[in-house]
């Protein structure tokens, strides 16, 4: 394969990748309503304000084409305050009405 090839399949690769980490920041956002729930442990909430500033911020681990760090911290931001509402919030009983 050629250069022109290589350049082009990277070239797939990063958007797929920065489309990805725009799609989990967007997620992250959705999921700030669970912020204002009172029973959610602080640290969980701040861990949501760690992965946005990480995500937007020029610093990384891995340099901006590549994003799959910046997906893995949303990706643990996401799992964290989902985990944490989910302790929170009692499960309903089946045959439960709302």
């Amino acid at each position: 394969m050629d250069g022109k090839v290589w350049l082009t399949l990277g070239v797939i690769i990063a958007v797929g990748l920065a489309i990805a980490a725009a799609v989990l920041l967007v997620r992250v956002f959705a999921a700030r309503r669970l912020l204002l729930d009172s029973g959610i442990p602080l640290r969980d909430k701040a861990l949501f304000w760690v992965a946005v500033a990480y995500t937007v911020s020029p610093v990384d681990l891995i340099p901006d084409p590549v994003y799959l760090d910046d997906i893995g911290v949303l990706l643990l931001a996401l799992r964290s305050l989902n985990a944490a509402a989910g302790a929170v919030r009692p499960t309903k009983e089946p045959g439960a009405t709302a």
